[in-house]
């Protein structure tokens, strides 16, 4: 399973791409879209250009994203908002899957704490995927989204698996096939 993690932003979009067999987890490519200054809707028709290209290029089966969160400021929450929305749109043409973390749940999956700094997210980002430097600090944030999406996949198919397994019969029929 391939996943493509995102870390949207109004300047710096992050992405970040793992494949995934439920045991092990592998790093493909990551970065970050720098979108510098300039007319804003021009903006987000980059972050939708280039994130369509990685859906073409690197065809994820998943998107994982982070939830929008409240933020003090007003404008920047609305930019935030039209960039995610950019982003997200720009996955819909390939088809995968959808998701969308908190950004507490992204941090506890991936250091261990929802109250973890960036530094950490980016330390345990770079141990879990053995990446030879540390990654800057939005790649880091979309590589620990899709880490916590293989995570969370991951865990909810154990769980599907053992509450769909077969269940043996309480009944006297068993007992007098065994007894018989």
């Amino acid at each position: 399973m391939r996943i493509l993690g995102i870390d949207p932003g109004s300047r710096i979009t992050g992405y970040g791409i793992v494949d995934t067999n439920g045991a092990t987890t592998r790093y493909v490519a990551s970065g970050c879209l720098k979108l510098g200054a300039g007319e804003f809707s021009r903006c987000l028709r980059e972050i939708f250009l280039r994130i369509s290209d990685l859906v073409s290029e690197y065809a994820p089966n998943h998107i994982a994203i982070e939830q929008v969160f409240v933020h003090k400021n007003a404008d920047s929450a609305l930019k935030l908002g039209h960039a995610r929305a950019a982003a997200i749109c720009a996955t819909f043409a390939g088809g995968a899957a959808f998701h969308e973390y908190a950004a507490r749940e992204i941090k506890q999956a991936v250091v261990g704490s929802g109250g973890a700094e960036k530094h950490q997210i980016q330390h345990m980002v770079k141990a879990i995927l053995t990446l030879e430097s540390l990654p800057v600090s939005d790649e880091a944030d979309a590589l620990a989204v899709a880490l916590c999406h293989a995570h969370s996949f991951r865990l909810h198919a154990g769980l599907t698996s053992l509450t769909s397994a077969p269940r043996r019969s309480a009944g006297r029929s068993s007992w007098r096939k065994f007894a018989g």
